[in-house]
């Protein structure tokens, strides 16, 4: 079984994760702004991964009380403001592209070297329909950031073809979380203004939302030897409340130049 290490677990579907894959043996480091509720096989750290400094201090506690990390699930998000641009709090909406995107990042660094050393590890960012979805209004920060997380797993995917480490996107669903909870407020506050996420709010209610456990049984595939040979993927949960929406091709080369 894996070293694993999963962000944003104390609540919502990084619990969820980091449970299923304590309760598919692999210890699991439990990472979060605040404790989780004590659980077998999860040790728990306290701090922000969005801290360049604390995601570097981070690696070195973990690699010298536990070892290497081999599975990097980056599940702590925030959905941000829900403003036009012009109306937007900048502090706001850069702390929204930390967390989601510059998060991730932050930790994919210091956690790779260990993967490739070992010539096996599995990287997996929590993305969501919303960077697929065509651009709107008051959504700006949260979308920018999954788009960026995307294209930067994307990335890294690239770098680390054929050493045995892969690196994947997922959208865990419209699950019924917190940040459903804080959408939810803040639509309600926006009035008819907010009317589009309060459709959205209302349809995950009335169908109850997919079920979390389906991203952590996602995560669970991602980490097998069965998924060695995907690598760069936006990948889905089984069965999922909103019908999957087409990402990228398989790339090609078309630059005139080569």
């Amino acid at each position: 079984m894996a070293l694993a290490l999963v962000t944003g677990a104390s609540k919502g579907i990084g619990r969820e994760i980091a449970i299923a894959l304590a309760d598919a043996g692999h210890k699991v480091i439990a990472v979060s702004r605040t404790t989780m509720a004590q659980y077998e096989n999860i040790e728990n750290i306290c701090g922000d991964v969005s801290d360049i400094s604390f995601v570097d201090s981070l690696q070195k506690q973990v690699a010298q009380d536990y070892g290497n990390v081999q599975i990097l699930v980056n599940a702590a998000g925030i959905f941000g403001p829900i403003d036009l641009i012009k109306d937007s709090d900048p502090k706001y909406w850069v702390e929204t592209i930390m967390i989601d995107a510059l998060a991730p990042y932050f930790t994919s660094r210091v956690f790779l070297p260990g993967m490739l050393g070992a010539n096996w590890g599995r990287i997996i960012n929590l993305s969501s329909a919303a960077s697929l979805h065509p651009p709107a209004k008051l959504n700006s920060a949260y979308a920018t950031a999954k788009v960026a997380l995307n294209q930067f797993t994307r990335h890294l995917a690239a770098e680390i073809s054929g050493s045995g480490v892969t690196a994947n996107v997922v959208h865990p669903g419209d699950v019924r979380s917190n940040m459903w909870a804080d959408i939810s407020a803040k639509a309600e506050k926006l009035g008819e203004a907010g009317s589009d996420y309060k459709s959205w709010v209302d349809w995950v209610e009335k169908t109850g939302g997919d079920d979390p456990k389906k991203a952590g049984r996602l995560i669970l595939k991602l980490v097998s030897n069965e998924s060695a040979g995907i690598n760069g993927r936006f990948c889905w949960i089984e069965n999922p409340l909103q019908a999957p929406i087409p990402s990228w091709d398989d790339p090609t080369d078309a630059r005139p130049w080569i």
